[in-house]
């Protein structure tokens, strides 16, 4: 289930049991392969709470990713299944590691307009674990809580009781003002549109501007393991890829993907 990578973790006195894990890219139960995380050092810690509300919140007709978890199994049995995965967690933001099942996602070419003339009329939205989907909003509200009050006030976008209306009303507002202030003023708008814009995110320039806007190393690290060496394929019908790694960007359909990108 864990690609163990990070070899601090391991337990030195089963240094040779560790390097047999990490060649097979998973961490056997009672091996001693990594260490028992300590909890309490980490900056974001998730209760059975937390983790038992977002699965009862998750839509029972969200279709599995590649774990092969569907969003009525979690909503179902979300008491039954939060004290484990409330576990798995914590694991991960301590040893700031991401499960590669958690990261393994399948692109579904949506269009952006019909009828699409060329590949850039499609959206490349991804088909990600529903319980990485819980973990990530869980993850976000942490970041939003931790940010400083000192950020843009002008960023409108994925910004807590902020939206594209706030936007709107303040540019009207700036420009009818300066309009009012006399004859001959004018306004000129420039309006620029990105494409691709999580495509443009490199995990490396983030982590340091997280580490920047105050944000404590481990979840530093967590979110740059989160955003790199990513498993993903292309599903067409009935027709799939072969998988492909990346290591930028964020995944289109991620609920932590607006949030990195404003930043």
């Amino acid at each position: 289930f864990w690609d163990c990578q990070d070899t601090e973790h391991a337990s030195s006195a089963n240094a040779n049991s560790a390097s047999a894990n990490n060649a097979n890219g998973a961490v056997g139960a009672g091996n001693g392969a990594c260490a028992e995380p300590t909890i309490e050092q980490c900056p974001l810690i998730i209760t059975e709470s937390d983790a038992t509300r977002e699965f009862k919140r998750v839509n029972s007709r969200k279709a599995a990713g590649s774990d092969g978890i569907c969003g009525r199994v979690l909503k179902d049995c979300a008491d039954q299944l939060a004290p484990v995965f409330t576990d798995i967690f914590n694991f991960s933001l301590t040893l700031g590691i991401v499960p590669s099942s958690f990261k393994r996602s399948t692109i579904g070419p949506v269009p952006k307009k019909p009828p699409p003339s060329g590949l850039d009329d499609y959206r490349p939205v991804a088909l990600t674990s529903v319980v990485m989907k819980c973990f990530d909003k869980l993850v976000r509200d942490f970041i939003t809580s931790s940010l400083p009050a000192s950020m843009d006030p002008l960023q409108f976008a994925y910004r807590h009781n902020r939206s594209t209306d706030d936007a709107i009303a303040h540019l009207l507002h700036t420009t009818l003002t300066h309009l009012d202030k006399g004859r001959g003023n004018y306004v000129k708008t420039l309006f620029v549109d990105y494409s691709s814009a999580f495509n443009t995110i490199i995990p490396s320039k983030l982590t340091t501007k997280l580490e920047d806007l105050g944000l404590h190393t481990s979840l530093c690290d967590w979110l740059s393991n989160f955003l790199t060496d990513r498993p993903q394929s292309v599903r067409v019908g009935n027709c799939v890829s072969s998988i492909l790694t990346l290591s930028v960007a964020a995944p289109q359909g991620c609920v932590l993907s607006p949030l990195l990108y404003s930043l």
